[in-house]
Order: C-alpha cells, then structure tokens, then sequence
C-alpha cells in the first residue's frame, strides 16, 4: 500500500557546509555517510529528482509540490547551479501543481547576486540564526573557531529590505538552554521576520540533547519556550507568526498541524542526496547510520516505491504508530508522539514517547491554560 503522497522534496544540492556548528545533525553525530557522496549535486541527478517530483505531482493530482533547496550549505552550490535546478523542476512538474521554492541557507554567502537570482526564480529563503552575537556564536561558527552572527545579521538586513522582502521565508532558531529565550526572541525581530520557529535540538534517549535529563521531571526546554511564547502571545497583533505556537493553537482547537514536530499528521517529506540517494528526513541520521537510507536511487526508483517501504510507514501511522503510553495519553493529537527521530532508544527503536515528552507535555497544558483563560473572558462578555 502507497503511504500519504509526498508533498515537501529536500534537495541536497551541497553536502558540505562553510560552517562548524558543534550541534549540526549532519556532521556531528552518528550517520557518516556524507563523508562518501559527491560534494555538489550533478545536473543529471537534479534533472531526475525533478522528473521523479513532477511524476508524483502528477500521479497524486498534488495541487501544491514543496521543492527545498538544502545541504550542507546550498549556497556552495553556486549559483548556475541553483539556476539550473530551479528551471529544471518548474519545466518538469505538471502546470496543474503550484510549485513552492525555497531555499534554507545559514547566510554567510547570502549577497544581492543570490538575492536577485532567488528574485527571478521566485525561490522564497529560510536562514538559520541562533540570537545574538553572544548566543548565536556559542555554536555557530567556523572552522576557526570565528563567530557567524556579523555576516548573518547582514543578509537578513538585504533580505528584509523593500525590494528583496517577498523572499523572505523567515528565521530557523535552535533552541539553547544557555541563552536567555526572551533576549534571543527579541533580537530576532530586529530582523522583521515574517515567520520564525524554534528548534527542539536533536536528541533520543540513547543520545540525550543538552541539558535534558531522562531520569527527572524537569523542563528545561518548555520553560524556555514559554517565556517567548507568552511575550508573543500578549502581543496584538503578533509581530511574526511562530511556527511551533501555531501549530499547538491550531491542534488544541481541534484543527491541523503546520509542523511534523507535533501533531498526528503523517511525515510528506523525502530527501534527494547529492548522489541521487532516496532518503527520509536529516533528524534519523541522529539515531543510527544508515537509518534514513532507502537504498533506492532517482535513476531507478519512484517516490512511491520509497513511501511503500515500511520505515516510511511506520513515519506515517499516525496514531497507530505511537507507543502505548503515547496512545493512552489525552494531549496525544496535540503532542503527536513528537518528533520521529527525538522517539529513538537504541533497545527498541521507536516505540517510545519523544525524548521530549515532559517539555512537550508542560507547553502544551501552558498554552491551552492560556487559551483556556482567553475564552473564558470572552464568553463573560457576550451579551446576555
């Protein structure tokens, strides 16, 4: 049976980066495997990723495609290439689908010649940006050991201005329990984001993220959430929309995620590897080598041959797939189980809770205590 059609193609079009992030899911832990694949993506394996897009476009009647445009650093790729794969997949997928480009870059190399070229391919940007100087350069840096914070600041300054500001996707932020959430939150929107969200870092239980402990009742990283969450909240009108606060929203009032974080919706989303390699989403590379890997290949193989496999349905079960305490649990179709990857204990692969459960657990009553308070004031002003 064909699982649920993929609506969100990642293009690993660089498998290097310009940057050292000690937290980097790509490098830093325990898949390897982007030691042995070809640096950049050729032209022949982005023509075939985009012929493998636009067929399933069109086998799925898919009235919107979600092409990403991903690394590594994509921007390494340089530009002709870039040009080349947004042509390629526009000329290939059918007139009847919307094709959405974006690229998600960490800024170092985002200068007006990118900017009119993601200008004139309509390729909408993302950049990664952990707060300020201080925050952001714990982990985001070079080689060298130099921070990333001045050149970043300055390509959000040219994406943010007035003639680049429809490319404007928004800012990706991981979340650092060393940083002070509410000094981070507001540097952010020094930049005038339209949309930001806040990373959970990845982690499991046989791998624990920063600062999390499995043996205690504590969380950290729910209490850092909801300090941003309840200054973005009191807020009106919100000056950014919050991936992750929206979500919750959403899902607590008994509508749909935006974010395969939360929520029962099941996993749309496969990578392309620069090498061609069919693979499912970077975070399993943080659980076991091997463990994104298909061992299909655009040349050979379809997008619904890789969501028939049973690893991609096991990403698409739903609440069937959900460990017994998940399923038990009343916040289960806000919560979701969490993350695929954060679920991962080395002795019985996914069947567990997130690694996350309790700051997962915490934010969500905090924010429908929240909600709960606001309705509660407006039915006692309805008229009688």
């Amino acid at each position: 049976m064909v699982g649920t059609p993929i609506r969100q193609v990642l293009l690993k079009v660089h498998s290097r980066c310009n940057l050292a992030c000690d937290y980097c899911y790509v490098y830093q832990h325990v898949d390897q495997t982007w030691r042995n694949r070809p640096r950049t993506m050729s032209r022949s394996v982005v023509e075939l990723a985009a012929t493998r897009a636009a067929e399933h476009a069109q086998r799925h009647d898919l009235g919107r495609l979600t092409v990403i445009f991903h690394g590594g650093e994509p921007l390494l790729a340089g530009r002709e290439l870039l040009a080349h794969a947004a042509r390629a997949v526009r000329m290939a997928v059918p007139v009847t689908t919307t094709v959405d480009l974006r690229i998600q870059t960490n800024g170092v190399l985002l200068d007006e010649a990118f900017l009119d070229l993601f200008a004139k391919h309509g390729i909408r940007v993302g950049v990664s940006l952990d707060g300020p100087a201080a925050a952001n350069d714990r982990h985001r840096v070079f080689a060298g050991g130099q921070g990333s914070h001045g050149l970043v600041a300055q390509a959000l300054d040219r994406l943010r201005r007035e003639r680049h500001r429809h490319l404007y996707g928004g800012i990706l932020c991981t979340v650092n329990l060393e940083n002070d959430p509410i000094e981070v939150y507001r540097h952010l929107l020094t930049f005038d984001p339209p949309r930001m969200d806040f990373l959970l870092p990845h982690g499991n239980w046989s791998t624990p993220p920063p600062g999390r402990r499995t043996d205690t009742a504590d969380a950290p990283y729910a209490e850092w959430l909801i300090q941003i969450f309840d200054e973005w909240y009191a807020t009106r009108p919100q000056r950014t929309r919050i991936r992750l606060f929206e979500s919750l929203i959403d899902l607590l009032l008994g509508g749909n995620s935006g974010s395969e974080v939360v929520g029962l919706s099941p996993s749309d989303l496969i990578t392309v590897e620069t090498d061609g390699a069919i693979e499912q989403g970077d975070a399993l590379k943080t659980t076991e080598e091997g463990m994104a890997a298909t061992g299909l290949h655009v040349a050979s193989s379809t997008f619904d041959e890789a969501i028939a496999q049973p690893s991609f349905q096991a990403r698409q079960a739903g609440l069937a797939g959900l460990a017994a305490s998940c399923r038990a649990c009343p916040l289960v179709r806000v919560c979701g189980g969490g993350l695929y990857a954060h679920r991962y204990r080395a002795a019985n692969g996914f069947d567990n809770p997130s690694v996350y459960c309790r700051d997962l657990t915490r934010l969500i009553r905090h924010i429908h205590a929240r909600l709960s308070t606001e309705l509660s004031a407006l039915r006692t002003r309805e008229p009688g």
